[in-house]
């Protein structure tokens, strides 16, 4: 407080401004004119610095959502890194295009019994094998991009992705071919783990489908529309019409009639998805004490019956992601209908059969579907044979309407491990109504429908039992 006045005296405008007033010049001398000119500079000097400090603020506070956005990113690309094949370094560039592929196998051990003709993600308990194969492309070139991802699994192979796209300079992009459906808050829903949540079971995450996708972003709004003019292709496998990766309405072969009596090698029915809208927008809230994202998702589309009445369905989700330092926390809940009559094989409108992976099974039409991941990623620099691990904690649930049809929850604890091209899921599952953890029908085949089939765990899940599954997934990126 003692040295500004000092300094304010210094000031050579002061000085002068005290010689004008001891001589009793005029206002309007030369000398008063040059002071006040001076002073003037220096409000507008003063103005100036007012307008860069704004601008700085401004640039502060866009750094700060910049690097949070950027955290998010790189959040979802480590969650993301085993599906998507994002261990780059041992990618092989020719040009524009970016070739690679992973490797993995499986260790299972629990109540899940798998082989046989049960669904093929997996085998008998204590048994390890080979689960996947895969061959991926990306072409950068200039403006135009594409993606391409081929798969391989025992007996059976399908398209994962395939489409080629435009980027447009206001950070848009255009996607035209089979490319993954927007809905839910991010690519594979809320899930950081190998078996998903209870979406992806019905189609409504991680669900490619043949199709244009548009995506922008306006300021903090991220927005994606898309229409499928149908879902994506049946590759070669064993079933009539589930050999592929995302889950769909399906035609599929009737093996019994409306009076119980066995039917084999009766013909195909069921449906095909056709003409299928989807919006999802995203609010991006990052420059707040925990950024997060706040998003809905909406789905329409119809469905051609296959000796059956036509139907539609349609879905709508409101989900969150949240960011707390390391922490990440996400939260959907979603509703869904898939509309069909009465008059289907299996004299229900309750039960809709659905596919992937080369296995069909019934799924119950109308629920709600609560979800929920808390996860946590820690980098490991001080170990040298690991990169990062990110444990997690998931739930979620198919909340039926038909009063006799149970619900089907799911528990997931596990953790993923990062290292070099290396990544491994080890989770343990506890479900009472999810086929791939247990709760294995008795009868029936990969594409035929059964008595048994009635109390299929995404449908009706008449079995009700509570089943557990220890599961190592060992992914190679190369």
């Amino acid at each position: 407080m003692t040295r500004e006045p000092r300094r304010f005296l210094r000031h050579p405008a002061v000085a002068m401004a005290g010689a004008v007033l001891c001589t009793g010049m005029a206002t309007s001398s030369p000398i008063a004119f040059a002071t006040s000119a001076d002073l003037a500079a220096q409000e507008r000097r003063v103005a100036e610095l007012t307008r860069q400090l704004e601008q700085a603020k401004r640039e502060l506070a866009a750094a700060r959502k910049e690097t949070a956005e950027a955290q998010t990113r790189a959040e979802e690309a480590e969650a993301a890194l085993e599906r998507s094949g994002a261990a780059e370094a041992s990618d092989i560039e020719l040009g524009p295009l970016t070739i690679g592929g992973a490797i993995r196998a499986n260790y299972i051990l629990g109540s899940y019994k798998g082989g046989g003709d049960g669904p093929s993600r997996g085998g008998n308990g204590g048994n390890f094998e080979l689960d996947t194969f895969r061959i991926n492309a990306a072409l950068d070139w200039d403006n135009v991009i594409g993606k391409l991802e081929y798969r391989w699994y025992d007996g059976y192979n399908f398209i994962h992705t395939g489409w080629l796209g435009y980027r447009l300079d206001d950070a848009s992009q255009l996607e035209i071919g089979v490319t993954r459906k927007p809905f839910g808050p991010g690519p594979y829903g809320i899930s950081e783990s190998w078996f998903f949540d209870q979406h992806y079971y019905v189609g409504l995450a991680d669900d490619p489908d043949l199709g244009i996708k548009y995506s922008t972003k306006l300021g903090d709004w991220k927005l994606d529309a898309a229409y499928f003019v149908s879902s994506e292709w049946n590759g070669n496998g064993r079933s009539l019409d589930s050999t592929r990766y995302g889950y769909d309405a399906i035609r599929w072969r009737q093996t019994v009639d409306k009076n119980g009596n066995v039917t084999y090698g009766a013909m195909d029915n069921g449906f095909e998805e056709r003409n299928q809208f989807n919006l999802r927008v995203i609010y991006d809230l990052s420059d707040v004490a925990v950024p997060s994202e706040l998003g809905i998702s909406l789905e329409y589309g119809q469905l051609k019956g296959q000796r059956v009445d036509n139907g539609s369905h349609w879905a709508a989700s409101a989900h969150m992601i949240n960011h707390i330092g390391d922490w990440r926390i996400a939260s959907q809940i979603t509703r869904y209908e898939y509309d069909i009559d009465s008059n289907n094989p299996w004299s229900s409108d309750e039960l809709i059969p659905m596919g992937a992976y080369d296995f069909a099974w019934p799924v119950a039409t109308k629920a709600w579907i609560p979800a929920i991941s808390i996860s946590y990623l820690k980098e490991t620099p001080s170990i040298p044979w690991l990169d990062s691990v990110r444990p997690y904690l998931e739930y979620s649930n198919i909340v039926k309407d038909a009063s006799d049809q149970n619900d089907s929850q799911l528990w997931i604890l596990g953790a993923a491990w990062a290292s070099g091209g290396w990544y491994i899921y080890t989770d343990f599952a506890y479900s009472d109504g999810n086929l791939f953890v247990g709760n294995e029908a008795a009868n029936g085949g990969t594409d035929n429908y059964s008595s048994v089939y009635g109390v299929g765990d995404f449908g009706d899940d008449g079995n009700n039992e509570w089943n557990y599954r220890f599961n190592i997934n060992f992914g190679y990126y190369f």
